[in-house]
Protein backbone atom coordinates (compact mmCIF):
# COMPACT_ATOMS: atom_id res chain seq x y z
CA UNK A 1 0.00 0.00 0.00
CA UNK A 2 2.69 2.40 0.83
CA UNK A 3 4.35 1.99 -2.53
CA UNK A 4 0.93 3.30 -3.97
CA UNK A 5 1.31 6.43 -2.44
CA UNK A 6 4.52 7.80 -4.05
CA UNK A 7 5.23 10.85 -5.43
CA UNK A 8 4.38 10.42 -9.37
CA UNK A 9 6.28 12.88 -10.89
CA UNK A 10 2.90 14.76 -12.62
CA UNK A 11 3.62 18.02 -10.55
CA UNK A 12 7.15 19.94 -10.41
CA UNK A 13 7.95 19.56 -6.54
CA UNK A 14 11.12 20.68 -4.78
CA UNK A 15 13.17 17.68 -3.15
CA UNK A 16 12.89 19.12 0.15
CA UNK A 17 9.43 17.39 1.32
CA UNK A 18 9.18 14.16 3.67
CA UNK A 19 8.08 11.32 1.14
CA UNK A 20 4.18 11.58 2.85
CA UNK A 21 3.92 15.46 2.19
CA UNK A 22 5.34 14.87 -1.51
CA UNK A 23 2.86 12.59 -2.01
CA UNK A 24 0.07 15.06 -0.63
CA UNK A 25 0.84 18.19 -2.35
CA UNK A 26 1.32 16.64 -5.18
CA UNK A 27 -2.16 15.00 -4.89
CA UNK A 28 -3.89 18.43 -3.97
CA UNK A 29 -2.43 20.16 -7.33
CA UNK A 30 -3.89 17.06 -9.24
CA UNK A 31 -7.67 17.24 -6.97
CA UNK A 32 -10.40 19.30 -9.08
CA UNK A 33 -12.22 21.89 -8.27
CA UNK A 34 -15.68 21.33 -9.79
CA UNK A 35 -17.89 21.02 -6.56
CA UNK A 36 -16.75 23.84 -4.82
CA UNK A 37 -17.24 26.34 -7.36
CA UNK A 38 -20.70 25.00 -7.78
CA UNK A 39 -21.03 25.45 -4.58
CA UNK A 40 -19.99 28.71 -4.18
CA UNK A 41 -22.24 30.04 -7.26
CA UNK A 42 -25.23 27.83 -5.34
CA UNK A 43 -24.60 29.83 -2.08
CA UNK A 44 -24.52 33.14 -4.32
CA UNK A 45 -27.89 32.27 -6.10
CA UNK A 46 -30.13 31.29 -3.04
CA UNK A 47 -28.21 33.11 -0.34
CA UNK A 48 -27.90 36.28 -2.04
CA UNK A 49 -25.28 38.00 -3.08
CA UNK A 50 -23.22 39.70 -0.32
CA UNK A 51 -23.43 43.61 1.00
CA UNK A 52 -21.52 46.38 -0.99
CA UNK A 53 -18.86 46.61 1.33
CA UNK A 54 -17.72 42.99 1.23
CA UNK A 55 -15.04 42.74 -1.57
CA UNK A 56 -14.99 38.96 -1.86
CA UNK A 57 -17.83 38.70 -4.46
CA UNK A 58 -17.54 34.87 -3.73
CA UNK A 59 -19.37 35.32 -0.43
CA UNK A 60 -23.45 35.30 -0.03
CA UNK A 61 -25.29 37.01 2.31
CA UNK A 62 -26.59 33.97 4.12
CA UNK A 63 -24.26 31.22 4.71
CA UNK A 64 -25.22 28.03 2.40
CA UNK A 65 -22.30 26.32 2.16
CA UNK A 66 -19.12 25.17 4.20
CA UNK A 67 -18.03 28.37 5.06
CA UNK A 68 -17.71 30.29 7.83
CA UNK A 69 -17.55 26.42 10.17
CA UNK A 70 -19.36 27.61 13.06
CA UNK A 71 -22.63 29.25 10.86
CA UNK A 72 -25.42 27.20 9.51
CA UNK A 73 -27.26 24.40 10.60
CA UNK A 74 -25.46 20.92 11.59
CA UNK A 75 -25.76 17.82 9.68
CA UNK A 76 -22.52 15.64 9.34
CA UNK A 77 -19.86 17.89 7.92
CA UNK A 78 -22.58 20.08 6.46
CA UNK A 79 -23.95 17.66 3.70
CA UNK A 80 -27.51 18.37 2.71
CA UNK A 81 -30.20 17.21 4.73
CA UNK A 82 -32.63 14.83 2.93
CA UNK A 83 -35.74 14.91 4.33
CA UNK A 84 -37.19 12.91 1.83
CA UNK A 85 -35.31 9.18 3.02
CA UNK A 86 -37.00 7.62 -0.48
CA UNK A 87 -33.93 10.07 -1.85
CA UNK A 88 -31.10 8.24 -0.74
CA UNK A 89 -30.14 6.22 -3.39
CA UNK A 90 -29.09 9.14 -5.29
CA UNK A 91 -26.29 9.63 -3.24
CA UNK A 92 -22.78 7.52 -2.39
CA UNK A 93 -22.92 8.14 1.03
CA UNK A 94 -25.88 7.86 3.46
CA UNK A 95 -25.53 9.11 7.24
CA UNK A 96 -28.01 8.27 9.78
CA UNK A 97 -27.87 8.95 13.31
CA UNK A 98 -29.38 6.62 15.90
CA UNK A 99 -29.98 8.27 18.87
CA UNK A 100 -30.50 5.73 21.95
CA UNK A 101 -28.95 4.70 24.90
CA UNK A 102 -31.22 2.51 26.47
CA UNK A 103 -28.56 -0.55 26.67
CA UNK A 104 -26.42 1.22 28.11
CA UNK A 105 -25.32 -0.50 31.65
CA UNK A 106 -23.26 2.21 33.57
CA UNK A 107 -23.01 5.82 32.34
CA UNK A 108 -25.99 7.16 29.86
CA UNK A 109 -25.20 10.32 27.26
CA UNK A 110 -24.81 8.60 23.99
CA UNK A 111 -28.55 9.75 22.91
CA UNK A 112 -26.88 12.59 22.53
CA UNK A 113 -23.85 11.21 20.51
CA UNK A 114 -25.05 12.01 16.74
CA UNK A 115 -25.74 15.60 17.77
CA UNK A 116 -22.33 16.01 19.52
CA UNK A 117 -20.52 14.08 16.38
CA UNK A 118 -22.88 16.26 14.25
CA UNK A 119 -21.77 19.86 16.25
CA UNK A 120 -17.85 19.20 15.88
CA UNK A 121 -18.33 17.97 11.93
CA UNK A 122 -18.51 21.41 11.40
CA UNK A 123 -14.67 21.95 12.16
CA UNK A 124 -13.92 19.90 9.26
CA UNK A 125 -13.67 20.63 5.63
CA UNK A 126 -13.59 18.28 2.98
CA UNK A 127 -10.34 17.85 2.00
CA UNK A 128 -7.56 15.80 3.69
CA UNK A 129 -3.81 16.67 3.44
CA UNK A 130 -2.21 13.61 4.34
CA UNK A 131 -4.54 11.22 2.21
CA UNK A 132 -5.08 13.78 -0.40
CA UNK A 133 -8.86 13.02 -0.85
CA UNK A 134 -11.28 16.00 -1.28
CA UNK A 135 -14.73 13.82 0.03
CA UNK A 136 -16.79 17.09 -1.64
CA UNK A 137 -14.76 17.14 -4.86
CA UNK A 138 -15.04 12.60 -5.10
CA UNK A 139 -18.71 11.58 -3.52
CA UNK A 140 -21.92 12.72 -2.91
CA UNK A 141 -22.90 12.93 0.70
CA UNK A 142 -26.24 13.23 2.49
CA UNK A 143 -27.40 13.13 5.72
CA UNK A 144 -30.86 11.73 6.21
CA UNK A 145 -31.22 12.85 10.04
CA UNK A 146 -31.92 10.21 12.83
CA UNK A 147 -34.15 7.30 13.16
CA UNK A 148 -37.07 7.86 14.80
CA UNK A 149 -35.68 5.17 18.12
CA UNK A 150 -38.08 4.21 21.04
CA UNK A 151 -36.91 5.41 24.79
CA UNK A 152 -37.49 2.54 27.11
CA UNK A 153 -37.57 -0.43 24.52
CA UNK A 154 -34.83 -1.80 23.12
CA UNK A 155 -36.03 -4.38 20.95
CA UNK A 156 -38.47 -1.71 18.78
CA UNK A 157 -35.30 0.37 18.39
CA UNK A 158 -33.36 -2.66 17.07
CA UNK A 159 -36.33 -2.95 14.67
CA UNK A 160 -36.33 0.43 13.73
CA UNK A 161 -32.87 0.95 13.43
CA UNK A 162 -32.66 -2.46 11.20
CA UNK A 163 -35.33 -0.86 8.80
CA UNK A 164 -33.23 2.36 8.02
CA UNK A 165 -29.61 0.77 7.75
CA UNK A 166 -31.82 -2.28 5.19
CA UNK A 167 -33.23 1.02 3.55
CA UNK A 168 -30.00 2.86 3.32
CA UNK A 169 -27.82 -0.32 2.30
CA UNK A 170 -30.18 -1.88 -0.35
CA UNK A 171 -30.70 1.85 -2.16
CA UNK A 172 -26.57 1.32 -2.94
CA UNK A 173 -25.81 4.00 -0.54
CA UNK A 174 -22.61 3.59 1.48
CA UNK A 175 -24.16 3.64 5.03
CA UNK A 176 -22.85 5.69 8.09
CA UNK A 177 -24.54 4.95 11.63
CA UNK A 178 -23.80 7.56 14.45
CA UNK A 179 -24.33 5.91 17.71
CA UNK A 180 -26.11 5.54 20.18
CA UNK A 181 -24.95 2.89 22.29
CA UNK A 182 -23.00 -0.43 20.95
CA UNK A 183 -26.16 -2.74 21.83
CA UNK A 184 -27.39 -1.15 18.18
CA UNK A 185 -24.66 -3.24 16.34
CA UNK A 186 -26.94 -6.23 16.52
CA UNK A 187 -29.27 -4.10 14.56
CA UNK A 188 -27.48 -2.40 12.23
CA UNK A 189 -25.69 -5.97 11.24
CA UNK A 190 -29.03 -7.61 10.65
CA UNK A 191 -30.20 -4.48 8.60
CA UNK A 192 -27.02 -5.41 5.90
CA UNK A 193 -27.07 -9.01 6.54
CA UNK A 194 -30.74 -9.50 5.04
CA UNK A 195 -29.73 -7.80 1.85
CA UNK A 196 -26.68 -10.09 1.31
CA UNK A 197 -29.02 -12.73 0.20
CA UNK A 198 -27.51 -15.83 2.28
CA UNK A 199 -23.48 -14.15 1.68
CA UNK A 200 -21.75 -14.21 4.33
CA UNK A 201 -20.85 -10.96 6.37
CA UNK A 202 -17.97 -10.36 8.45
CA UNK A 203 -17.23 -7.90 11.02
CA UNK A 204 -14.28 -5.91 11.96
CA UNK A 205 -15.20 -4.45 15.68
CA UNK A 206 -12.95 -1.72 17.41
CA UNK A 207 -13.39 -1.98 21.40
CA UNK A 208 -12.00 -2.39 24.48
CA UNK A 209 -14.92 -4.80 25.42
CA UNK A 210 -16.02 -8.10 24.08
CA UNK A 211 -19.58 -7.69 24.05
CA UNK A 212 -20.38 -11.23 23.22
CA UNK A 213 -22.16 -12.35 26.28
CA UNK A 214 -25.51 -13.60 25.77
CA UNK A 215 -27.75 -11.22 28.42
CA UNK A 216 -26.40 -8.41 30.99
CA UNK A 217 -28.79 -7.77 33.61
CA UNK A 218 -31.59 -10.02 32.26
CA UNK A 219 -31.96 -8.11 28.88
CA UNK A 220 -29.68 -7.37 25.73
CA UNK A 221 -27.59 -4.89 26.12
CA UNK A 222 -24.23 -2.79 24.73
CA UNK A 223 -22.70 -5.65 26.61
CA UNK A 224 -24.49 -8.15 23.93
CA UNK A 225 -24.68 -7.09 20.51
CA UNK A 226 -22.15 -9.50 18.52
CA UNK A 227 -24.16 -12.96 20.87
CA UNK A 228 -26.84 -11.79 18.85
CA UNK A 229 -25.25 -10.92 15.66
CA UNK A 230 -23.35 -13.84 15.44
CA UNK A 231 -26.92 -16.12 15.30
CA UNK A 232 -27.95 -14.93 12.51
CA UNK A 233 -27.36 -17.36 10.15
CA UNK A 234 -25.15 -15.62 7.26
CA UNK A 235 -23.26 -13.99 9.94
CA UNK A 236 -20.28 -16.54 11.16
CA UNK A 237 -19.07 -16.04 14.71
CA UNK A 238 -15.51 -17.03 12.75
CA UNK A 239 -15.50 -14.02 10.41
CA UNK A 240 -15.50 -11.64 13.88
CA UNK A 241 -12.40 -10.14 14.78
CA UNK A 242 -12.51 -8.00 17.37
CA UNK A 243 -9.81 -5.57 18.38
CA UNK A 244 -8.46 -3.65 21.19
CA UNK A 245 -9.78 -5.66 23.86
CA UNK A 246 -8.39 -5.68 26.79
CA UNK A 247 -8.19 -3.66 30.35
CA UNK A 248 -10.72 -4.52 33.61
CA UNK A 249 -14.07 -4.40 31.94
CA UNK A 250 -15.12 -7.42 29.75
CA UNK A 251 -16.91 -9.73 31.64
CA UNK A 252 -15.99 -13.28 31.46
CA UNK A 253 -19.17 -14.80 30.15
CA UNK A 254 -18.54 -12.59 27.20
CA UNK A 255 -15.29 -14.26 26.94
CA UNK A 256 -16.69 -17.42 27.49
CA UNK A 257 -18.82 -16.95 24.47
CA UNK A 258 -16.30 -16.15 22.20
CA UNK A 259 -13.70 -18.77 23.32
CA UNK A 260 -16.96 -21.12 22.48
CA UNK A 261 -17.43 -19.67 18.95
CA UNK A 262 -13.98 -19.00 18.27
CA UNK A 263 -13.83 -15.22 17.14
CA UNK A 264 -10.45 -13.88 16.47
CA UNK A 265 -9.41 -11.30 19.84
CA UNK A 266 -6.70 -8.84 18.92
CA UNK A 267 -5.64 -7.14 22.39
CA UNK A 268 -3.76 -3.40 22.01
CA UNK A 269 -0.38 -5.00 22.84
CA UNK A 270 -1.14 -7.95 20.29
CA UNK A 271 -1.35 -4.86 17.37
CA UNK A 272 1.59 -2.63 18.50
CA UNK A 273 4.02 -5.56 19.13
CA UNK A 274 2.88 -7.19 15.58
CA UNK A 275 2.80 -3.68 13.94
CA UNK A 276 -0.78 -1.46 12.89
CA UNK A 277 -0.20 -3.01 8.98
CA UNK A 278 0.22 -6.53 10.17
CA UNK A 279 -2.22 -6.38 12.98
CA UNK A 280 -4.22 -5.33 10.01
CA UNK A 281 -3.65 -7.66 7.61
CA UNK A 282 -4.69 -10.02 9.85
CA UNK A 283 -7.46 -8.54 10.74
CA UNK A 284 -8.81 -8.42 7.02
CA UNK A 285 -7.94 -11.75 6.55
CA UNK A 286 -10.26 -12.75 9.53
CA UNK A 287 -13.23 -10.79 8.53
CA UNK A 288 -13.08 -11.35 4.89
CA UNK A 289 -12.83 -15.19 5.06
CA UNK A 290 -15.48 -16.88 2.78
CA UNK A 291 -17.45 -13.38 3.77
CA UNK A 292 -19.20 -11.66 1.09
CA UNK A 293 -18.94 -8.09 2.82
CA UNK A 294 -17.57 -6.98 6.24
CA UNK A 295 -19.25 -4.21 7.97
CA UNK A 296 -16.80 -1.49 10.12
CA UNK A 297 -18.03 -1.34 13.70
CA UNK A 298 -16.10 1.19 15.74
CA UNK A 299 -16.83 2.07 19.68
CA UNK A 300 -14.56 4.89 20.68
CA UNK A 301 -13.59 3.39 24.12
CA UNK A 302 -10.75 1.00 21.84
CA UNK A 303 -9.04 5.26 22.49
CA UNK A 304 -7.18 5.33 25.76
CA UNK A 305 -9.61 7.17 27.97
CA UNK A 306 -7.18 10.16 27.68
CA UNK A 307 -8.20 10.89 24.29
CA UNK A 308 -12.06 9.68 24.71
CA UNK A 309 -13.41 11.00 28.32
CA UNK A 310 -16.72 11.22 26.43
CA UNK A 311 -17.93 7.64 26.51
CA UNK A 312 -19.55 5.40 28.70
CA UNK A 313 -17.01 2.99 30.15
CA UNK A 314 -13.86 4.93 29.48
CA UNK A 315 -10.66 2.38 30.33
CA UNK A 316 -6.98 3.29 30.35
CA UNK A 317 -4.29 1.66 28.38
CA UNK A 318 -5.84 1.85 24.88
CA UNK A 319 -5.32 2.97 21.33
CA UNK A 320 -3.37 6.17 20.76
CA UNK A 321 -5.30 8.05 17.60
CA UNK A 322 -2.46 7.72 15.09
CA UNK A 323 -2.45 3.82 15.87
CA UNK A 324 -6.05 3.43 15.67
CA UNK A 325 -6.73 6.03 12.72
CA UNK A 326 -3.13 4.24 10.43
CA UNK A 327 -5.56 0.62 11.14
CA UNK A 328 -8.79 2.07 10.04
CA UNK A 329 -6.57 3.71 6.58
CA UNK A 330 -5.14 -0.43 5.98
CA UNK A 331 -8.59 -1.26 6.35
CA UNK A 332 -10.49 1.45 4.07
CA UNK A 333 -7.67 1.22 1.61
CA UNK A 334 -8.13 -2.95 0.99
CA UNK A 335 -11.60 -3.67 -0.51
CA UNK A 336 -15.30 -2.01 -0.54
CA UNK A 337 -16.64 -2.02 3.11
CA UNK A 338 -20.52 -2.35 3.63
CA UNK A 339 -20.86 0.28 6.00
CA UNK A 340 -19.11 2.00 9.56
CA UNK A 341 -20.96 2.64 12.95
CA UNK A 342 -19.70 5.14 15.38
CA UNK A 343 -20.85 4.14 18.81
CA UNK A 344 -20.24 5.07 22.59
CA UNK A 345 -19.72 8.94 22.01
CA UNK A 346 -21.37 10.34 24.90
CA UNK A 347 -21.18 14.39 24.64
CA UNK A 348 -22.24 14.73 28.48
CA UNK A 349 -19.51 13.11 29.56
CA UNK A 350 -17.24 14.91 26.84
CA UNK A 351 -14.26 17.64 27.21
CA UNK A 352 -14.07 20.26 24.15
CA UNK A 353 -15.88 17.73 22.08
CA UNK A 354 -12.57 15.87 21.68
CA UNK A 355 -14.61 12.12 21.66
CA UNK A 356 -16.80 13.75 19.04
CA UNK A 357 -13.39 15.01 16.95
CA UNK A 358 -12.10 11.76 16.83
CA UNK A 359 -15.86 10.44 15.88
CA UNK A 360 -15.85 12.77 12.85
CA UNK A 361 -12.16 11.83 11.76
CA UNK A 362 -12.78 8.23 11.96
CA UNK A 363 -15.36 8.39 9.70
CA UNK A 364 -13.87 10.96 7.22
CA UNK A 365 -10.63 8.98 7.24
CA UNK A 366 -12.50 5.61 6.19
CA UNK A 367 -14.67 7.34 3.17
CA UNK A 368 -11.39 9.10 2.26
CA UNK A 369 -9.69 5.64 1.90
CA UNK A 370 -12.55 4.07 0.29
CA UNK A 371 -12.61 6.72 -2.17
CA UNK A 372 -8.72 6.55 -2.86
CA UNK A 373 -8.86 3.52 -3.21
CA UNK A 374 -11.60 3.61 -6.03
CA UNK A 375 -13.84 1.82 -3.53
CA UNK A 376 -16.29 4.74 -3.29
CA UNK A 377 -18.58 5.57 -5.22
CA UNK A 378 -19.68 1.94 -5.69
CA UNK A 379 -19.53 0.28 -9.22
CA UNK A 380 -23.02 0.29 -8.99
CA UNK A 381 -22.70 4.02 -8.99
CA UNK A 382 -20.77 4.52 -10.92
Amino acid sequence: MAEERKYRGEVPLHNQYGPEAKYAVEAEALLPTTKYEEEIARGLEIGLPAADSIKDRRIPTFSRGELPHFAGINTFVKAPYIEDVRKCGQYDVAILGAPFDGGTTYRSGTRFGPQGIRKISALYGSYSFELGVDLRESIAMCDLGDVFTIPGNIEKTFDQVSKAVSHVYASGAFPVVLGGDHSLGFATVRGVAQNLHGGKLGIIHFDRHVDTQDTDLDERMHTTPWFHATNIPNVPAKNLVQIGIGGWQSPRPGVKVGRERQTTIMTVTDCVEMGIENAAKRALEVAWNGADAVWLSFDVDCLDAAFVPGTGWPEPGGFLPREVLKFLQIIADSKPIAGIEIVECSPPYDAAEITSLISTRVICDVLACQVRSGHLPSRKKR
